[in-house]
C-alpha cells in the first residue's frame, strides 16, 4: 500500500493511494497517519481496504510526525570512501528534532546568520509499526511499517563546528519527509533500491541501498538494544556518496536551488530553497 497524508481545502488527511485515486483513511484516534500506524499493520490494512470515499488533495505533506527521529551516520560505503575515513565498528547513532519535519514542496530554509555551509543528503526512512527493545532482526523487520523518503539537510559549519551533530542536523525544515509511506509487501528488497539526489537538474547522489555497511535489519535491532523504538519513530539509515561538503570545490545549498531527492519505488519529493527573510511569520 502506499499511504500519504494530503492537504484537502486546508486540511490534513490520511489516505491511501490505489488505482490512481486517493481514498480517505478513517483511522483511529485523531485520524492522522501516525495513529493509523501506531495502531500496528492489521489496523492499517483493515483502514485501508476499507476506504472507498475519494479525496482531491492540492499536494501532498509529510506522511507523519515522528515521535523521534533517530538517524545513522557513516553508513554507505561509498560515501565512508569519498569522506576519507575508517568505516565504523558500530552504527554510528544521532538524533534530528521532529519540529525539522516538512513535506514535498515545503521549503528548505537556509538562515545564514546561523549556517552557511547546508548540504543535502538523500536517506531511507524507515517508520516503525510496533514497539521494538532488545530485538533480533527477523523481529526487527517484522516491526517496520513502511518505507519513505527523507533528505537529512544537514548544516555542516555547526554539525562539525558544535563537536556534536544534533544543533546542525535539527534547524526547522532539515528534514523533508515523504511523499507517501510505502508498506514493507511493495518493497521487494529495500537492500537493494535506487536512490539519488537532484540539485537544479544536475545529478549528484546516484547509488543504491546495497551499498550500506550495516543493513537495515542490523540498524534497528542494535538501536533497539539501547532504547524502545516505538510505531512512529522514524530511523535515517544513513546517506551515499555524492554529498557538497565532499565536491571539488565544495557544493552548498543556497537560496533559489531546488532540490529533488528520489528512491526507487517510493518516490520523488522536490523542495525549493529559500532565504530565511522568505519564512512565514518571520519579522
Amino acid at each position: 500500500m502506499r499511504l500519504a497524508t494530503v492537504d484537502c481545502e486546508g486540511r490534513a488527511v490520511a489516505v491511501v493511494e490505489r488505482d490512481g485515486g486517493l481514498y480517505r483513511l478513517d483511522g483511529p484516534g485523531d485520524g492522522t497517519l501516525g495513529a493509523l500506524v501506531a495502531a500496528g499493520p492489521e489496523a492499517v490494512r483493515a483502514v485501508a481496504d476499507a476506504a472507498v470515499e475519494p479525496v482531491r488533495a492540492t499536494r501532498h505533506l509529510a506522511p507523519l510526525r515522528p515521535g523521534k527521529i533517530v538517524a545513522i551516520g557513516l553508513n554507505y560505503l561509498d560515501h565512508i570512501r569519498e569522506a576519507g575515513v575508517e568505516p565504523p565498528s558500530n552504527p554510528l547513532v544521532f538524533a534530528k528534532f521532529p519540529s525539522s519535519v516538512i513535506g514535498s514542496g515545503d521549503a528548505v530554509v537556509v538562515d545564514t546568520e546561523l549556517t552557511k555551509d547546508v548540504d543535502w543528503e538523500v536517506e531511507l526512512g524507515v517508520v516503525l509499526g510496533r514497539p521494538l527493545r532488545n530485538a533480533d532482526k527477523d523481529e526487527a523487520m517484522a516491526a517496520i511499517a513502511g518505507y519513505t523518503v527523507a533528505n537529512d539537510v544537514s548544516a555542516r559549519d555547526l554539525q562539525f563546528g558544535d563537536g556534536q551533530w544534533v544543533r546542525g542536523k535539527s534547524l526547522d525544515t532539515f528534514c523533508p519527509l515523504g511523499p507517501v509511506l510505502v508498506t514493507p509487501d511493495e518493497v521487494a528488497d529495500p537492500q537493494a533500491l535506487a536512490l539519488r539526489t537532484r540539485v537544479n537538474g544536475q545529478l549528484v547522489q546516484d547509488s543504491s541501498t546495497a551499498e550500506m555497511l550495516f543493513g537495515i535489519a542490523e540498524l534497528l535491532s542494535y538501536c533497539s538494544r539501547a532504547f524502545t523504538l516505538e510505531p512512529g519513530d522514524l530511523v535515517l539509515t544513513g546517506t551515499p556518496w555524492g554529498c557538497g561538503a565532499f565536491m571539488d570545490p565544495p557544493r552548498r545549498l543556497a537560496p533559489g536551488d531546488v532540490l529533488e531527492t528520489e528512491i526507487e519505488g517510493i518516490g520523488v519529493l522536490v523542495n525549493p530553497v529559500v532565504g530565511a527573510e522568505a519564512r512565514p511569520g518571520r519579522p
